[in-house]
């Protein structure tokens, strides 16, 4: 293989790739897709609208079964870590098998940097020495990005700070004294535990055709939230959001 392309391409929706992203994906033969068991994945289907799209030459979609691993292990991060070096080593397979002149390419939702592992799995590879390669990473527009610009929100008030964490350590942040939060990977929607008055801006699979909105008091949105994501999951198999939280002045 002559190169790997790790390229942030967006919260989903084909059109938020950013131009040089597009460049890059007309530099891939090969694009390492994962899949995931779990019935229905329109994830892959959104990559693949992204290259009918954008991707002008020829070239070929391989797929890779993702590993499962435990969502509520007892010990977080060795279950986290396993489950990389088992993705590492299933798209190590693949890029073994390609030829010595072709380039491949990871798609990575929103950007790279930011709350995913593939970065961190290209670094497992190499690390294996099976196989040596130089990779280059493109950014993407991140969900993040997207929901303040759905919403028409700056993330942090003047001259404060804004905290990206995920669900499962929102509470401890927030006893820690953060009060302006950008939540991402929470399935079990940890704010319906948080006490006090706090405003919410809630976006789930930004970016698509299945993209909603809900924007208010936490206490009286909090029911509707719950409404739409149930519904977005059972219609589609999957939902990915994501929210901004600010305590209230008297909260």
């Amino acid at each position: 293989m002559r190169r790997l392309r790790v390229i942030g391409i967006g919260p989903g929706g084909p059109d938020q790739l950013t131009v040089e992203a597009v460049a890059a994906l007309n530099e891939v033969d090969v694009f390492v897709v994962p899949v995931k068991d779990r019935g229905v994945d329109d994830l892959v289907a959104v990559r693949e609208e992204i290259c009918r799209r954008h991707v002008t030459g020829a070239h070929r979609i391989v797929e890779v079964p993702d590993p499962p691993r435990d969502r509520s292990p007892a010990d977080y991060e060795a279950t986290v870590s396993a489950w990389h070096e088992a993705r590492a080593v299933a798209v190590e397979t693949v890029l073994a098998g390609l030829g010595a002149d072709q380039v491949a390419g990871l798609l990575v939702w929103g950007d790279p940097s930011l709350y995913d592992s593939h970065l961190r799995i290209v670094e497992r590879i190499l690390a294996r020495g099976v196989l040596s390669f130089p990779y280059d990473v493109v950014p993407g527009v991140s969900s993040v990005q997207l929901l303040a610009a759905r919403h028409r929100i700056v993330l942090h008030r003047v001259g404060e700070p804004v905290t990206i964490t995920t669900g499962r350590r929102l509470l401890g942040t927030v006893e820690g004294g953060a009060d302006n939060l950008v939540v991402m990977l929470d399935g079990d929607l940890t704010c319906r535990r948080l006490s006090g008055d706090w405003e919410v801006w809630w976006g789930a699979n930004l970016g698509t055709a299945a993209e909603v909105l809900v924007h208010g008091p936490l206490r009286d949105v909090l029911p509707r939230i719950e409404e739409l994501r149930a519904r977005a999951k059972a219609e589609r198999g999957w939902v990915m959001d994501t929210y901004l939280l600010r305590r209230c002045p008297s909260g």
